[in-house]
């Protein structure tokens, strides 16, 4: 009996098992969607970037569907159903939010499966070309010597450049005024006006734009080692050890999404970031392609959860 009973076990597994090859292996049958933020935005511009790579790789539809913030699109598919036909492509912010949210409609480690860490944005520490530091040691000695009085620039509550700036003021030990505005341009005009002197905007644009045309002066990138974005430019980490402050962006299922599923869109998106043009176009946005295992993106949820988690209990920092 007993063997008997452990022969029927043995085959009821392997069923289960060639039935989620096959479930892979017949995967996709139909269009596919990828809920992402609002159009026209980075986040958005990567997303149909793999729509278009998935979709010519797959002879399938897929479509990209704009559902502007994290927390809406990211409750659109927590409650999709887990068959790979709804993904959702965003940012950091994904995971962020909910520390800084107490009511969110989902649990952002049980209610999504991680497909990819697809690239990574680094943000720059900036100031206004007349402002005395010319590196991130000289910033310090500064804000030490007269703490409160360097006003940095930022977005709205929460955002990348702000969390990257109250990030640099709890490793570093300072003190820095921040003064918030409605947007990324008028925080930008601000510091290039002088009426601030301190910014963390993303690398891309801000490189390109304003300090190639001196309009402000780099000190230093976010990343942890030197970024081929930014070539040339040393690290915060270099002076501040363990600093670093980036948006990474990936590619999710809901929870309970078949594995062999997981495992072809990896695979796929990961043929298409290699890809030379697309690689080449990710760069033109500021951003350095990654893509990684699903184990790696969930790592990096992890370690960002508990490490700004300190971050933004310690700066009483909220979203509202």
């Amino acid at each position: 009996m007993k063997s008997r009973s452990s022969i029927c076990m043995f085959l009821a597994v392997a069923m289960i098992l060639s039935a989620g090859v096959a479930f892979g292996q017949d995967y996709p049958k139909k269009a596919i969607r990828i809920v992402a933020s609002e159009a026209g935005s980075s986040n958005d511009m990567v997303a149909r970037m793999i729509a278009d790579g998935l979709q010519k790789r797959f002879n399938q539809p897929v479509m990209v569907e704009n559902r502007g913030g994290g927390v809406i699109a990211g409750a659109v598919v927590a409650q999709a159903p887990p068959d790979g036909y709804t993904l959702l492509y965003f940012a950091n912010g994904l995971w962020i939010t909910p520390l800084m949210r107490p009511k969110m409609p989902y649990d952002v480690m049980k209610d999504f499966a991680p497909i990819s860490w697809v690239v990574t944005v680094p943000n720059v520490v900036v100031v206004h070309p007349a402002f005395p530091a010319k590196s991130i040691k000289e910033l310090i000695a500064m804000a030490k010597a007269k703490p409160g009085s360097i006003k940095y620039a930022s977005a709205s509550a929460g955002t990348a450049n702000h969390l990257a700036a109250e990030l640099f003021k709890y490793m570093a030990h300072v003190d820095l005024d921040r003064i918030p505005y409605k947007g990324m341009a008028p925080a930008l005009n601000a510091t290039m006006s002088g009426e601030t002197s301190v910014m963390f905007p993303s690398a891309g644009v801000t490189m390109a734009t304003y300090v190639k045309t001196g309009k402000l002066r780099a000190l230093a990138v976010t990343t942890k080692k030197p970024s081929p974005l930014t070539p040339g430019l040393p690290t915060v980490a270099e002076t501040v050890p363990g600093y670093e402050s980036n948006v990474d962006h990936g590619v999710f299922a809901p929870a309970g999404t078949p594995a062999p599923i997981i495992n072809l869109l990896n695979k796929e998106i990961a043929h298409i970031l290699h890809q030379d043009d697309v690689k080449k176009k990710l760069a033109n946005l500021g951003l350095e392609v990654v893509a990684s295992s699903p184990e790696e993106l969930r790592n990096l949820m992890k370690s960002d959860v508990e490490s700004m988690g300190k971050l933004i209990k310690a700066a009483g920092i909220t979203d509202n």
